[in-house]
């Protein structure tokens, strides 16, 4: 059995912060509705048009966050949509929104409101930074959360300017978080019978990733951790390999004498454990300059996936550098499962990467995200006991979205 079977949650997320929280409950077994605005439903469905204008199906973003949801089309400003979601609210565990600032005060359905309805409501919130405090008022999207939680500033070359890291930690960083703490509220909820408000600040969300820097060159906060670009000596380091295109590198990270004369062996330098230079960790440190360019001569004549074979099977922490395309084709991910094809209502067939949680007793197959209100109707047939000629009238009067037919835009091309 699914280990979050029987937990219903009302997903009013966008883009990615709270929708990366609801897909990780959806894949542990939480039932996800995910409640859209008509016409355009989630932003994060048109994300692509920036790059590739001509394309009006659902873009691969949105693809990758929304998995294992239902999507309904409600018009939340009407009076009518916000009474549907309210009557929907005390059928469901959990209500989660990251709308902008002030958002959901406006359409009278925050915390509060909520509670009238459902008062053992478990309502999740998440905000660039934070329901209180001096910036509480201000927008965010992950790279100004990045910016605000620290990560720009230990990300970049020493000498060089903050960089905006690759990844989207302040999105499905605090998303993940969010849905640790949502766990937790819904357990104490099972307990106590109990729900509670769950609040996140990305800004904050990005601060738990930073520990770590924090604590080796922050001296609790009494200055500035510094950026050091792609490593700290030769061996924690980035190395080129062949063919050296722009992702042809392996990384290596050696910090045991044990480890440290098992790199000298991969590489056919054993000369190296009794070189002077070299004898201690300071004193490779010292001579970082020297010792990289005798690793790189090694790792210049391989591929980075030779060079992380050699390296990994004698016992040195290494790994090539996947880029995007590689991760779809490693061989050790494909064994273990974890990319999966899907099938998309209009894309067809389309490779996604699965879940990395792994629980041994409960296990949920991955359905592709769903079409644009695709489950209005059932939805509020099955939550509500509305009837079909209510449902057309609901319809009709603006307040619910067209009804989804596969077509050539993935969108809402038909009406009843």
């Amino acid at each position: 059995m699914p280990a979050l079977d029987g937990l219903r949650i009302l997903d009013l997320t966008q883009y990615e912060a709270g929708t990366s929280c609801t897909q990780a409950l959806a894949w542990l077994g939480a039932d996800v509705i995910k409640v859209e605005r008509p016409g355009t439903g989630d932003p994060g469905r048109g994300l692509g048009s920036l790059r590739d204008p001509g394309n009006t199906k659902d873009s691969e973003y949105f693809i990758n966050w929304n998995s294992n949801k239902r999507s309904v089309t409600i018009n939340l400003a009407s009076e009518e949509g916000r009474e549907l979601l309210l009557r929907m609210a005390p059928r469901f565990d959990i209500l989660i929104e990251n709308f902008g600032p002030g958002v959901v005060e406006k359409l009278r359905l925050d915390y509060e409101s909520v509670r009238e309805v459902h008062p053992e409501v478990i309502y999740g919130r998440i905000k660039g930074f934070g329901n209180s405090g001096p910036y509480s008022g201000f927008k965010c999207f992950d790279p100004v959360a990045q910016a605000a939680g620290g990560a720009m500033s230990i990300t970049g070359e020493t000498d060089g300017p903050p960089l905006r890291p690759g990844t989207t930690i302040g999105d499905c960083g605090t998303g993940v978080l969010m849905a640790l703490a949502l766990s937790a509220a819904y357990a104490s909820k099972l307990t106590t019978g109990k729900g509670q408000l769950v609040e996140l600040s990305m800004q904050e969300g990005v601060t738990w990733f930073m520990r770590t820097a924090i604590g080796t060159g922050s001296n609790f906060g009494q200055k500035a951790a510094p950026r050091s670009g792609s490593g700290r000596g030769a061996m924690m380091n980035l190395y080129p390999c062949k063919p050296h295109g722009p992702n042809d590198y392996v990384y290596l990270l050696v910090v045991t004498d044990r480890m440290w004369r098992a790199l000298c062996g991969a590489i056919d330098r054993k000369d190296l454990i009794d070189d002077p230079r070299y004898s201690t960790g300071k004193q490779r440190f010292e001579n970082r300059d020297d010792l990289f360019e005798a690793i790189a001569c090694w790792t210049r004549g391989r591929t980075k996936h030779e060079a992380m074979a050699i390296l990994g099977e004698a016992g040195v922490p290494a790994s090539a550098v996947l880029d995007t395309a590689d991760l779809f084709a490693d061989p050790h991910l494909a064994e273990r499962g974890f990319v999966r094809t899907v099938e998309h209502e209009t894309r067809g067939p389309v490779r996604v990467l699965g879940s990395p949680m792994n629980l041994s007793e409960s296990e949920v197959e991955i359905e592709a995200a769903p079409l644009l209100g695709r489950h209005t109707d059932s939805v509020l047939a099955d939550e509500l006991n509305l009837s079909q000629p209510e449902i057309d009238r609901l319809r009709a009067d603006g307040v619910l979205g067209a009804v989804p037919a596969p077509g050539a835009d993935g969108q809402e091309t038909a009406t009843r």
